[in-house]
């Protein structure tokens, strides 16, 4: 599993997609499944964070878009992780929560602070949005392999084995 966006996954790879938002508590509840994917697969599978930012959570557009920022500047699962474990903080602090991470990571928190401004990212984040909707995500975290999706918001029991099992399957492992 790489660190590039979605919309540059490498071919021939299976893809998980992981429709996900960063002011989700239930996501913060996927983040030891994530990490275990990632850990079991390598770069044997393409991981790829999907947006979908729910209204009832104010500041996940804004968590999206500097997501985005994160993975323009090399750290997008790290940045993912540091600020899903603190999503009542993001809660709080809005905005401004998300520009502090970005230093602490030692990423560009000037320009997260820009990009925040300018909205280079919102295209992305509303294009995941949209796509996320067509194929009937209604919460996060939801998963998507091999067309089959796994909605993580009701529950995570079970889901990472049956995610593990179509990827073996479709690794022919």
């Amino acid at each position: 599993m790489n660190d590039a966006s979605p919309a540059s996954a490498p071919q021939g790879r299976p893809v998980l997609d992981v429709w996900c938002e960063l002011q989700c508590p239930d996501c913060r509840t996927a983040l030891d499944d994530v990490r275990a994917l990632r850990a079991r697969y390598g770069d044997r599978i393409d991981l790829r964070l999907r947006h979908f930012p729910l209204e009832k959570h104010k500041h996940a557009f804004a968590g999206a878009q500097a997501a985005e920022e994160a993975f323009e500047q090399g750290q997008g699962w790290p940045y993912v992780e540091a600020v899903l474990g603190r999503v009542e903080e993001l809660s709080r602090k809005g905005e401004p929560f998300l520009v502090e991470v970005a230093g602490e990571l030692g990423l560009d928190a000037e320009e997260f602070d820009t990009a925040l401004v300018d909205g280079r990212h919102i295209l992305i984040v509303d294009a995941d949005q949209a796509e996320g909707k067509a194929i009937g995500v209604t919460g996060t975290p939801t998963y998507v392999i091999d067309g089959e999706r796994l909605d993580g918001g009701k529950s995570q029991d079970g889901l990472r084995e049956r995610v593990e099992e179509i990827a073996d399957r479709l690794l022919g492992s």
